[in-house]
């Protein structure tokens, strides 16, 4: 099992540089655990890419019928009190974004605190340092 990222699940559902490898990281492993703000985040994305004429329709159907078929692997971090103290906390010792906070939280608490077990993905490299920091393997 392995804490992902959305910047780390967005190449699974259209073509990055790094979609060989974490199709790799998922066929070896699928059942991902993500934090509850990731469908959105992912959503951000392929709106964007929309707008900015970066992904044709068709791409873009294809790429919500991908997603939508991992969500149903997907185990999910839900919002709570204790997830939204971990983010204040991780904010004010990392260089991080609230999303990205929430993200590193929810796998902090996924793990009950033990982060060298859980394997977490991601492409931001704040993030990554982070996380590295928090004590994950980063991928």
């Amino acid at each position: 099992m392995n804490f992902w990222d959305s910047s780390a699940l967005v190449p699974l559902i259209v073509t990055e540089a790094s979609s060989d490898l974490r199709r790799k990281q998922y066929a070896a492993d699928p059942w991902a655990v993500v934090w509850f703000g990731t469908l959105a985040e992912i959503e951000s994305s392929l709106v964007r890419r929309q707008r900015d004429g970066q992904l044709p329709a068709d791409v873009e159907h294809a790429a919500r019928k991908r997603l939508h078929e991992m969500t149903k692997q997907w185990t999910e971090v839900t919002p709570t009190t204790e997830v939204r103290a971990r983010a204040i906390r991780l904010l004010r010792v990392h260089p991080l974004r609230a999303a990205d906070a929430f993200q590193l939280a929810a796998a902090l608490i996924f793990c009950r605190e033990q982060p060298q077990h859980l394997p977490f993905l991601t492409a931001d490299q704040r993030l990554r340092d982070a996380a590295n920091l928090e004590g994950f393997p980063v991928e």
